[in-house]
């Protein structure tokens, strides 16, 4: 899967100098620079988003700023979340900007006066929920979302809501036996933010996680391998998938759904490092994903989700923000992470028994 999207990648990226696997960055680096420039400055960015997903806009970026060359490292958001603690420690050498969809490991790394300030007019009017202390921003709009195969999940088992999703589970236990995928939350950032905010959500909670275990869900690591996975038939439903990594012109057979009792939303956090070499770069590839431009292409690449209640069901009430603030440090606290993570082992411990 990774492969067939950095093949889409070479396509649209027209500045792409390199793009090869590296194992500190976990999964791939890339350069972009303008065509035919010659640039005189550099950004390095660390990311957790996939290079497919968010190269378009840092095309257009250095189109716009073709003095800058502009260095992309791919990682997954734990590994991300230590490189960057230890850069703020001075152990290793720090990025000019970190985006990741961890945003909870972003507010303790900003709590821990890891950041470099930055006002703009754009990032002021960002909503109170995707800005704390001028020093982490919220750039996207990404729903959780729940996906099945359409080929082979009757229109009727598709679960509306968490509730239906329960019932689901428990009348149809052998159907749904060994097929229903979510993330491994001791293993992805982004999954593990997902479950606790569901854990202070929704009164459904230990019901799911029962019904994990009846049904032998799989506990599995990254968006694209779960959404394929659907899509092959793997599995025929997958619960609290980043719904922008879909794309169904290369994903036929998946179909997607917003809860309707709650959808969660993220908003990646960028933050510019207190070490970094080149922070004002960074503060002008902040204010570009900030921008109208930057956001139409962010919405094109799925990365902001558009309002459409005539497409996606959501109304309003049902739509739930994880704030970017301290409230989020509750999720990183140990003690409590360490019994929410023995919680889920058990469940899928108990999933994986033969």
């Amino acid at each position: 899967m990774i492969a067939l999207m950095l093949r889409q990648f070479a396509l649209v990226c027209v500045g792409l100098v390199i793009c090869l696997p590296r194992a500190d960055a976990q999964e791939a680096v890339a350069q972009f620079t303008a065509p035919g420039a010659t640039p005189t400055s550099e950004l390095t960015l660390r990311s957790t988003t996939d290079i497919a997903v968010l190269s378009p806009a840092l095309q257009a970026f250095v189109t716009l700023y073709p003095g800058i060359r502009l260095n992309y490292e791919q990682w997954g958001s734990n590994a991300l979340y230590a490189d960057s603690l230890g850069a703020c420690m001075g152990d290793t050498r720090a990025a000019d900007a970190v985006f990741s969809s961890g945003v909870h490991q972003m507010v303790d790394l900003v709590n821990r006066f890891c950041a470099e300030p930055y006002i703009s007019g754009l990032t002021a009017g960002l909503p109170k929920a995707r800005r704390w202390r001028d020093e982490l921003w919220g750039v996207t709009k990404e729903a959780a979302v729940v996906i099945y195969n359409t080929d082979l999940v009757p229109l009727d088992d598709a679960p509306r809501t968490r509730f239906d999703l329960l019932d689901l589970m428990r009348r149809k236990s052998a159907t749904y036996s060994g097929k229903i995928a979510t993330y491994d939350i001791e293993e992805s950032g982004l999954g593990y933010l997902f479950a606790f905010m569901d854990s202070q959500q929704a009164t459904t909670f230990g019901g799911l996680l029962e019904g994990f275990s009846r049904v032998d869900a799989v506990a599995t690591c990254c968006s694209a391998e779960i959404i394929s996975g659907v899509d092959s038939g793997q599995y025929l439903l997958a619960y609290n998938v980043l719904g922008s990594y879909l794309d169904f012109a290369s994903f036929p057979r998946v179909g997607v759904i917003y809860p309707q009792d709650y959808t969660l939303f993220l908003s990646r956090a960028y933050m510019i490092p207190k070490t970094a070499e080149n922070p004002q770069n960074a503060a002008l590839l902040l204010d570009f994903l900030l921008s109208g431009p930057g956001q139409a292409i962010l919405a094109d690449s799925n990365l902001v989700q558009r309002d459409s209640a005539d497409e996606t069901g959501l109304e309003q009430s049902i739509q739930r923000y994880i704030s970017i603030d301290p409230t989020l440090l509750v999720a990183i606290d140990r003690q409590r992470r360490l019994l929410f993570e023995e919680n889920w082992r058990t469940t899928f411990d108990r999933a994986e028994r033969p």
